[in-house]
């Protein structure tokens, strides 16, 4: 089920790349090298994305909210189909729903059984583009793989919205349900790329205002530091086959940061203090995608302060590979669902 719906993530996202890209002001060509060390299906998968150029995907101003709103208008029409095919082929049930008046997604796997457990979901898209209905590909899969119930929180993105505002969106939906048949113990979260950091610091603020942590935290490819900062910035910026700081990443990370420091805690949760206590986590990431070092510099961090965590490493992966029609993903998305429900079930 995974391999078809990938397949047309793939296509997806290169005419979504296509239709935004008219306008660049220039193209850049990366000379991305396809390592012998990787599946065939992944170096094959790897050659597809490679010509899609999504690295020359440039981002608005951060204050221009009308050219964001048609960037994210875009997105969200060419991934429509894209998405539609995943419920199709995994056939999860979706519901559209409400829990502490933020708009979610309730996603259920096929003869789904309530085994009083949840895993909530903050997607992606450099806190700028996606929603939970565009980024099924990534919930729908995992929702299948773990056999639980998964909450996507369609939060709203920046500039619309701010750091501040995403995070209490978390918070809300972690409240209401709390306030139902759950407890903290019966709650994990993932989050991937720039959800990855909405997850961690969403978790970080649960704790710091005395509501405790959920049982496990899993991070695809986090970015965790939205400044341009860490080595494999600087030595993975040509080599990476999806990312661009320059083109998108740096005026994304403005709009989020609304006018603080883009080092601050509260917006690049790798600066902050984990000494307090964090859940058991997992970090996946692949060893081509500039954010590398974030994922590694967090781990480190997260293991010096005595917190439980792992570190998991994927030769020759790019960022977010897990969706992907490829024995690495089918292996990463495995390891991602069964440490989550062990730590749910301790």
């Amino acid at each position: 089920m995974m391999k078809k719906s990938a397949n047309y993530f793939l296509f997806a996202y290169g005419l979504f790349c296509s239709s935004v890209m008219a306008g660049a002001l220039k193209n850049e060509q990366r000379n991305i090298y396809i390592p012998t060390t990787i599946s065939i299906e992944a170096q094959q998968t790897l050659s597809e994305i490679i010509k899609t150029q999504q690295y020359n995907l440039r981002a608005p101003a951060p204050d221009n909210i009308d050219a964001w709103h048609q960037l994210h208008f875009v997105n969200e029409q060419v991934m429509k189909d894209v998405n539609d095919k995943v419920v199709a082929h995994t056939g999860v049930r979706i519901n559209e729903e409400q829990l502490g008046s933020v708009p979610v997604l309730d996603i259920r796997p096929p003869n789904w059984k309530n085994n009083g457990k949840v895993l909530l979901y903050t997607h992606g898209g450099a806190h700028t583009l996606y929603s939970a209905r565009s980024t099924l590909i990534s919930s729908a899969n995992m929702s299948v793989a773990t056999g639980l119930r998964v909450i996507s929180i369609d939060y709203m993105t920046a500039p619309i919205a701010n750091w501040h505002q995403m995070q209490a969106q978390v918070m809300s939906v972690f409240k209401a349900l709390l306030k139902s048949d759950y407890s903290m113990d019966d709650i994990a979260i993932y989050g991937d790329s720039s959800g990855a950091g909405l997850a961690i610091s969403s978790v970080l603020n649960l704790r710091d205002n005395g509501m405790g942590m959920p049982a496990a935290v899993v991070l695809w490819s986090p970015w965790v530091d939205i400044s341009d900062t860490g080595d494999t910035a600087t030595t993975l910026k040509s080599d990476d086959p999806i990312l661009s700081y320059d083109n998108l990443l740096h005026n994304s990370a403005k709009a989020y940061a609304a006018g603080i420091e883009l080092t601050d805690p509260r917006v690049s949760p790798l600066y902050a203090d984990f000494t307090k206590g964090f859940p058991p986590s997992m970090i996946q990431v692949g060893t081509k995608e500039m954010l590398l070092s974030g994922s590694v510099r967090l781990y480190q961090r997260l293991e010096a302060s005595g917190q439980k965590t792992k570190l998991d490493v994927y030769e020759g992966m790019w960022h977010l590979f897990q969706v992907n029609p490829i024995p690495e993903a089918g292996v990463a998305l495995g390891k991602s669902a069964a440490f989550i429900n062990q730590n749910l079930k301790d």
